[in-house]
């Protein structure tokens, strides 16, 4: 369908001042619903109240039928008005350099006269096409971007990651030290705000700091602080992250980073709550709420004797483990469009959704780089993306979706592949069961019943 109500057929608004081209042109699209201007202010009327996804466009319009002047600055306006509407000019004046003008100003196509009826209409029905996955890609980018977020911030449709908001959303009312562990790039700092934003200390401050990024000399000083003269350059006194956090959450990325030796003050500081700045005499009370994550195994580093039992322990109070993108099906799409909705407003508004192609190389793609490495993707695909529509070749990921081991009980194997394929066409179309029975090719009662058989959700 085109932009029109759902029911109706597709608007096309043909602007030609040629009475008989009018008709010729008007019984050629009876698939669409077809309004007729003869020049610039009819144009532009029809363009507001009928809202076409296609316009085909004689340049040659009065005052300047001979020329091609009024012609483009009727395109200028329609791409000023509504930047989405194809529209496909005409012209039998410098038909190159006006060819290539009008696609620079934003125009679709060209074709030259006169004119071929059924060469117009395939170019017409292609323009529609391509209308109508830009719309749909922008409604449910759009949706994406509101309907699917936990904890005020992430993005998710997926089972798994629900439970690990919901998780979060329980303990965040507590005082209990979480620990959350997953792959690089899985979110963990984002679920460490959530949690923050979802407490009552909300209202403090949020302070985060990667243990790995540094340098384990100067580590010491960042979490505890020092006092003017501790140390050569230490010119003032300096509040630690601890302390800066007082009434808030301190997160602690990457704490399997954390040296021995800093270990044991870090432990003393969550037995006790008290810390004292390097160079300092006196006890400092803190009210810090403690927040890590890591992606290594501590408990081998424990069994290696590089990270101390006793401090996991006081860390790890509740450990959240956080699965990887390849785990969460349905997610990579929903993602993807709330960045490109992002990415094409700061960078390249001509882009306005993913080619079928791009989201068929989405879903199937492993993301061994997690969240992060599909942010990075979509972000280079929207500025390098020449057309309207971001590809699989933008993304450069492969058009092959890659094979999963399958169990060899086939009735298991068929429920383990609807159960994806469904729950994939739920995230595509956002939830919406009719467009989920459409994508998957069957009836929207048919669909009801494998949801309850499945026990999914819409």
């Amino acid at each position: 369908m085109s932009e029109a109500k759902a029911g109706q057929r597709p608007v096309l608004l043909i602007v030609e001042d040629d009475p008989g081209l009018q008709a010729q042109l008007k019984w050629a699209y009876e698939d669409f619903e077809v309004v007729i201007a003869g020049d610039r202010a009819s144009a532009l009327t029809l363009l507001r109240s009928e809202e076409p996804a296609v316009v085909t466009l004689d340049l040659g319009l009065p005052p300047d039928p001979d020329g091609t002047t009024e012609g483009f600055a009727v395109l200028d306006e329609i791409m000023a008005l509504r930047p989405q509407t194809k529209v496909i000019v005409a012209s039998g004046h410098g038909a190159r350099e006006s060819a290539l003008k009008a696609i620079e100003k934003g125009a679709y196509d060209f074709y030259q006269k006169p004119v071929d009826i059924d060469a117009l209409g395939l170019i017409v029905r292609r323009a529609l096409h391509l209308s109508q996955i830009e719309a749909e890609n922008r409604v449910l980018a759009t949706r994406a971007s509101t309907d699917n977020k936990v904890l005020g911030r992430m993005v998710t449709a997926a089972p798994e990651m629900i439970k690990v908001a919901r998780t979060i959303e329980r303990v965040a009312n507590t005082n209990v030290s979480v620990m959350l562990l997953g792959a690089s790039g899985t979110g963990k700092e984002l679920l460490a705000r959530g949690l923050h934003d979802s407490s009552g200390r909300a209202h403090g401050s949020f302070v985060a700091i990667n243990c790995a990024a540094i340098p384990e000399n100067l580590l010491e000083s960042e979490l505890f602080g020092h006092e003017k003269g501790a140390f050569t350059g230490a010119v003032k006194t300096t509040e630690g992250k601890i302390e800066l956090a007082s009434g808030g959450t301190l997160f602690l990325d990457e704490v399997g980073d954390i040296p021995l030796q800093l270990q044991v003050k870090l432990l003393r500081f969550l037995q006790e709550r008290t810390i004292e700045r390097i160079g300092g005499r006196r006890s400092i009370e803190v009210d810090t709420r403690i927040v890590c994550a890591t992606h290594q195994n501590l408990e081998a580093m424990i069994a290696d004797g590089r990270f101390r039992e006793d401090l996991y322990y006081r860390l790890a109070e509740i450990v959240v483990r956080i699965p990887g993108l390849a785990e969460r099906p349905g997610d990579a799409t929903l993602l993807a469009k709330t960045f490109l909705l992002r990415f094409a407003k700061e960078m390249n508004p001509a882009v306005k959704g993913f080619a079928p192609d791009a989201l068929a190389a989405i879903d199937g793609w492993n993301w061994p780089g997690n969240v992060r490495e599909l942010e990075n993707r979509v972000k280079r695909a929207v500025i390098m993306a020449d057309g309207k529509l971001v590809s699989a070749a933008d993304l450069d990921l492969p058009s092959a979706d890659p094979q999963e081991a399958s169990p060899l009980n086939l009735k298991t194997a068929r429920e383990v592949t609807d159960r994806k394929v469904i729950r994939h066409a739920l995230a595509r179309s956002e939830g919406n069961i009719s467009s989920t029975a459409r994508l998957l090719g069957i009836s929207r009662p048919t669909l009801y019943d494998l949801l309850k058989q499945y026990d999914l959700h819409s």
